[in-house]
């Protein structure tokens, strides 16, 4: 049987004085709880209770484990209640991962203003470093991690957060070179600038969307900012998050491609740990977050 049952029945029958009396305390029976109390002495191998027609007294190593099954049981509800009422508390410290691209960008500015807001969260935010297995950041110690593409793992639960707005770009100096882009089909002859984790890019909205694996590649990085920086200088035509280019789109140092076909937005998606009970922490960040973009959209392009 479980100990801590048995220490329960057995520090209950100490109390009060008699196996009926800590039955009806215990809403059980005195002759499961006169079963608990055998029990518990055959595991300890030693008399606990001197037990009479008329009444329950405690042997003297009785009186001393009485006493510290007390103390191991009071223990344990006080810690229980504690760990309680910090999962229900937005506080604590709060681990976060996610590729490097998303936060050094709008999720980084997002996590920042989360963390001013919420002083008594000490938060731990690391980018890059993330293993294809998406339940492997549990294992790393972090709480909530970050991707982009659609996951289906009854492992981890997963919120959207947010749409990240994409744009197919270049410099005039390219296009003045090379040409312009008049459609999707037409990425073939041009020189591509790519994401290492982002070889095939969709062109256009729903059923008239086409897929294209870019061959022609003048330039890779892990680094949308590096990639942007190329683009700027003229080496060809790159797929960039909207709110990076935003200010040398504006600026014309970048001009949109394909504007009447667009690329479909990115959906932005928080995992964290399964179960019903989320951590208050937690839920109060993954609700921050889908509050700070509503507030701070990506202004819109013009024509």
């Amino acid at each position: 049987m479980d100990r801590l049952l048995l220490m329960h029945s057995f520090v209950t029958v100490a109390q009060v004085g008699s196996f009926s009396g800590a039955a009806r305390k215990l809403g059980s029976s005195g002759s499961l709880v006169s079963r608990h109390v055998a029990e518990l002495e055959r595991q300890i191998g030693v008399r606990l209770v001197n037990r009479t027609a008329r009444s329950v007294s405690l042997t003297e190593p009785g009186h001393r484990y009485a006493a510290f099954a007390a103390r191991v049981l009071e223990e344990i509800e006080a810690e229980d209640a504690v760990i309680a009422q910090s999962h229900d508390r937005a506080e604590g410290t709060l681990s976060i991962i996610c590729p490097k691209w998303i936060g050094s960008l709008d999720l980084g500015d997002a996590i920042a203003a989360f963390s001013a807001a919420h002083p008594r969260i000490q938060v731990r935010f690391e980018l890059g470093g993330m293993s294809d297995r998406t339940y492997d950041f549990l294992d790393s110690g972090f709480d909530v991690a970050f991707h982009t593409r659609d996951l289906r793992d009854s492992s981890v639960r997963l919120k959207k957060i947010a749409s990240l707005p994409f744009v197919l770009c270049a410099a005039q100096t390219y296009l003045d070179r090379a040409g312009l882009l008049t459609e999707p089909n037409g990425l073939a002859q041009h020189e591509c600038l790519v994401h290492v984790n982002d070889p095939v890019w969709r062109i256009g909205h729903g059923h008239a969307s086409t897929l294209h694996k870019i061959r022609n590649i003048a330039f890779s990085s892990n680094s949308y900012i590096a990639l942007q920086k190329a683009a700027v200088h003229g080496r060809g035509i790159a797929l960039l998050p909207q709110r990076s280019a935003y200010d040398d789109l504006v600026a014309g140092a970048l001009q949109v491609l394909l504007p009447e076909l667009a690329v479909p937005d990115r959906p932005l998606y928080a995992i964290y740990g399964p179960g019903q009970n989320t951590p208050r922490k937690i839920s109060v960040f993954l609700d921050f977050l889908a509050q700070w973009f509503t507030q701070n959209p990506i202004p819109a392009l013009r024509p």
